[in-house]
Formats: C-alpha cells, sequence, structure tokens
C-alpha cells in the first residue's frame, strides 16, 4: 500500500491554487527527508528526477507503492532540460529500420498529446524547403519517409485532428511559412507536422507534482553516494548530512551518471547542441525549419520557434568522451556547424553575433557496439535509441537509453522489471491513461479564463496563477523586458513547484537562463520571489 501522505493543498498554511497534494515546497521537501532517511524502508527507492526518474516514481505510486525519488541536483537537472522540446513520431527510426523503437514513439506520443499532457503537447508544422541543395530524389526520398511517418500515426491511432496529413507545398506557400528562405532555386516545399513540448523541463515537473499527487516522496538536492538493491547511502546536499534510505527495490535512473552507480553499465554519451536566437534575426516564422545537411541524406538542422522571442536551432550528434560534466560546453565546432547549415538555405545572414545563447544536451545511450574494423567505436547517430532495463548483480535495476519521448514506457518498464524480482506485487501500469497535473480535453483547455500562453505552460493551473497578478499588480511584471515570462510565475514555482534557488527558477521552471544576458538581468527578481516565499513558510 502507499504509505505516502502528500501535502495536503487545503490544509492550514498550503499553497493555494494548485492540484490538491501534488504542491512541492522546500518545507515539505524537509519534512518528507526526516521520514525517509534513516527511516522505515519504502518499496521503491528511484535515483534520478529527469523524465524517465519521474516517470518511474510516478509508475510505482500510480500501482500502489511507497515511493522515494531523490536528486542530487533539480527536477531535470540533466538531459531532460537540454532536448528539442520535441515529442517525435519515430520517422528517422524507420529510416535506420528500427520499426519496433518507431511504433513505440508514435504510441507515445500519441498518449501525451490526447491523453497525459495535451496542455503542454501540441502539433507543431515543419517545412523542409525544396533548395538546389536537395535533389529530386532525395525530395522523393523526404516526401515517402513524411507519408509512412503519417502511418505510424495511423498505426498509432492518433487522431487526424490531433495531427494533420503530410502535404506538397509551392514555392510561394513556402515562402510564406518561412519567409527566412532563400528564394532563388527555390522549388518548393514539403509540410509535416509532429509533436512539440511547450517546455521539456515543465514535462519533468508535472510528473514529479503529478507523482507526489499519488504520494510519492520527490526529495531533491539528495545525492546518491551509494547503490544497493536494498537502499541507498545519501547525502543532503543543503545541509551535508548523510544518511541511509532503505527500500525492497531500487531504480538507478540516473541517465548519463548511471554508470557511476552501478557497475556494468556502459554509457556512450552523444552531445546534442542548440544554438537560441533572437526572432527578430530571421524574422516570423509561422512554422519550424527541417534544413537538409549538405552532403548527408538522412539529418537535418531544425529551426524551432518558440513563441517567447527566441528561435532554437539544432542539433549535432557528436561522441562525448572522457568524464561527464553536470552542465555540457558548447564547443564553436558546434556552432559553426549549425550556423553553415542555416546559411545554405537562409535569405537571411545569421552571424555568430547573433547567437545569444547555445545548450548542449548528452544522450545517454547504452554502448552495447563493437569497434570497428580499424578499432574505431562507431558514429553516436548509429547507435540504437532502444532503451534498455538491466539488473545488476545485487538486483539494482538500471534504465538507460531511449529518448524524451518515450519516458513513460521507459519508467513502466523499469518498475515492470521490479516486479518480475518477486520483491513486490502490484497490478499493471495505469499511467499511459492518467492525466499529468494540469491536464485537461482541448476544449475545456480553451475555456479557461487565462491567457493561452499560461494554459499552453500551465493548463488547468494557469486560472490561479493568473489570479494572483489579478490580486498584486506587481506579480503582473515581466521578468524582464522583451520576455514573456511574469513575477507570479516565479512565485508559483517556488510554492508549488520545488524551486529552492535561482537556478532553479531561471534555469529549469522558466528558460530566461538560455540566454546569459537575460539570466543577469532576471538575477534580482528570482532572488526576491525566493525572499517573500520562503521567508514565508
Amino acid at each position: 500500500m502507499n504509505s505516502g501522505s502528500p501535502l495536503d493543498a487545503d490544509a492550514p498554511g498550503a499553497p493555494a491554487g494548485a492540484v490538491p497534494g501534488s504542491s512541492l515546497t522546500a518545507a515539505r521537501r524537509a519534512r518528507e527527508l526526516s521520514r525517509t532517511v534513516g527511516g522505515p524502508a519504502v518499496d521503491v527507492l528511484v535515483v534520478g528526477l529527469g523524465a524517465t526518474g519521474a516517470g518511474a516514481a510516478l509508475d510505482a505510486a500510480a500501482r500502489g507503492l511507497s515511493v522515494a525519488a531523490i536528486d542530487a541536483h533539480d527536477l531535470a537537472f540533466g538531459t531532460s532540460r537540454w532536448s528539442s522540446k520535441l515529442i517525435h513520431g519515430g520517422l528517422r527510426y524507420l529510416a535506420s529500420a528500427q520499426f519496433d523503437v518507431a511504433h513505440e514513439s508514435a504510441v507515445e506520443r500519441g498518449v501525451l498529446m490526447e491523453r497525459t499532457a495535451p496542455h503542454l503537447v501540441g502539433a507543431q508544422p515543419f517545412v523542409l524547403p525544396l533548395t538546389p541543395l536537395v535533389s529530386r530524389g532525395q525530395a522523393a526520398l523526404a516526401w515517402a519517409g513524411f507519408r509512412a511517418g503519417d502511418g505510424l500515426r495511423l498505426a498509432a491511432r492518433t487522431a487526424r485532428a490531433t495531427l494533420p496529413a503530410p502535404r506538397r507545398l509551392s514555392a510561394v506557400e513556402t515562402r510564406h511559412l518561412a519567409p527566412a528562405l532563400r528564394g532563388s532555386g527555390l522549388r518548393g516545399g514539403l509540410l509535416s507536422w509532429d509533436g512539440r513540448l511547450s517546455d521539456d523541463a515543465r514535462l519533468v515537473t508535472a510528473v514529479a507534482r503529478t507523482a507526489a499527487a499519488r504520494g510519492a516522496r520527490i526529495l531533491t538536492r539528495v545525492r546518491a553516494l551509494e547503490l544497493t538493491a536494498t537502499g541507498a547511502r545519501v547525502r543532503d546536499e543543503l545541509t551535508g548530512e548523510e544518511g541511509e534510505i532503505r527500500a525492497r527495490a531500487v531504480i538507478n535512473a540516473s541517465g548519463v551518471w548511471a554508470g557511476g552507480l552501478v557497475e556494468g553499465v556502459r554509457i556512450r554519451p552523444s552531445r546534442g547542441t542548440h544554438l537560441v536566437l533572437r526572432s527578430e534575426s530571421l524574422g516570423p516564422l509561422p512554422a519550424g525549419l527541417h534544413i537538409p545537411v549538405p552532403g548527408e541524406s538522412n539529418r537535418f538542422v531544425l529551426v524551432l520557434p518558440q513563441g517567447d522571442g527566441r528561435i532554437y536551432v539544432g542539433l549535432t550528434d557528436e561522441p562525448v568522451d572522457g568524464g561527464v560534466p553536470e552542465v555540457p560546453e558548447v564547443p564553436e565546432t558546434d556552432v559553426g556547424f549549425l550556423l553553415d547549415v542555416l546559411g545554405s538555405a537562409l535569405d537571411v545572414p545569421v552571424r555568430r553575433d547573433d547567437v545569444v545563447g547555445a545548450f548542449a544536451g548528452l544522450r545517454p545511450l547504452l554502448d552495447t557496439t563493437s569497434r570497428d574494423a580499424s578499432g574505431g567505436a562507431p558514429r553516436t547517430a548509429d547507435i540504437s535509441r532502444r532503451h534498455a532495463v538491466l539488473t545488476s548483480p545485487d538486483g539494482v535495476i538500471t534504465v538507460v537509453g531511449g529518448k524524451l519521448t518515450t519516458y513513460r514506457r521507459m519508467a513502466e518498464d523499469a518498475v515492470d522489471a521490479v516486479l518480475a524480482t518477486g520483491r513486490l506485487t502490484a497490478g499493471p501500469s495505469p499511467t499511459a491513461a492518467l492525466p499529468l497535473v494540469g491536464a485537461a480535453s482541448p476544449r475545456a483547455l480553451a475555456a479557461l479564463e487565462a491567457p493561452q500562453r499560461l494554459v499552453r505552460r500551465y493548463g488547468t493551473e494557469a486560472p490561479a496563477l493568473h489570479a494572483l497578478g489579478a490580486r498584486d499588480a506587481r506579480l503582473r511584471r515581466p521578468v524582464l523586458d522583451g520576455h514573456p515570462v511574469t513575477r507570479a510565475e516565479l512565485v508559483w514555482a517556488v510554492r508549488h513547484e520545488g524551486a529552492l534557488d535561482e537556478a532553479d527558477l531561471l534555469d529549469r521552471r522558466t528558460r530566461i537562463g538560455l540566454v546569459p544576458a537575460d539570466r543577469t538581468a532576471a538575477l534580482d527578481a528570482a532572488r526576491q520571489a525566493l525572499g517573500e516565499v520562503l521567508g514565508a513558510q
């Protein structure tokens, strides 16, 4: 049975306006940490609070198991906040004959868009421009791929109303959707659709809060120093105190750091880099772009308008050797590569000075490959994106590989592996039909009395957040000029979303920190929100 006791949102002193039991606060963290370290064993201990770890915590809690989930840093601190913010339907895996991965991706995309997170995941149009660098053979291959991708949608039973059909575009239509494209030699374009997240870190936050509402103890700033099948030795990173968390089963979902906690797990990280541009650099972009990489038949650079005055351009796929950094650096070679590909298709010159920010994420790919004939390792682009659930000799369950789109299935498989050991019993996973915090039908979301930008980020909680600004004009103000995030959103993040410091607020609950200059300008507002809310708890 679930022995967790989530914070009652209606209890005296509890934050108001959030989904009952889902609020993550500094006070709740302290209370639940004191009950967990040195306390009775929980059914499942999850290490890592990225998408997969938060998903495993939710899956186990939703099956009625008691759960503690820890992370040395914050929610979505690692790979889960560095994605392209896309929920892919698996098209790229068809090209490499990974049909099972492609179908799984399409199914999970449909689950997110239609059942669990329609407030966070919507349909994103993309234009592939048919420039002189795209041969007619390449264009035919791309069109066949888009038609096959629509077949995946159908096989996954995702509604046509959710994802429109691909179609061919004239040159005029192509320029209308992407005015920045070079018109000379443009033959037209191909229009396709995929899933797009409002924010990957917000998805993780919603999953973690949904788990908390089911009784899971979500404990950030708690580092696992040593894992065994019966628990972990941990350290509270806020106080330095160490102790033990006892558990009947342990799931290692620490991503690129998984091999450092369990022997025998070999991770081969791949770096994916994105550039951040101001929207005015490219002008209006009603659709995203797939720009073919010159000289490669099945590789594209994505141009992704964000709706907040920024555009992301990505991404690379480069192997990373040596130690795994906490925050990956972006090499100038990646910046140059992405700018060169942009220059091959755009009429508007994009220079190095136009790059106002950049970020890189490390994909936690499971290294099961052998060396090639010359003794070198294959490209990380050739390593399968299949996930794997591994059991160590002493019984720790590790889940690695995969991608953001399939986090829910990865989590389900990890909890299934726990149950297969016979140490715990529970029913099947209900998470494919379990709405996340803020989720509702498109009709219900459209009827909410709050700005659509807030609805796309907070769903059914948007009116409560909007009411903060209605009551206090100071909270209605933007955190900084030219960016839509308001001070009310910072306050909400501290009251309900477990934000404990400025980095939590600026780098993960909002994405202001992706542009260093904006981060600096927003620091005072973040500190003020923290001081006001934490001081009142």
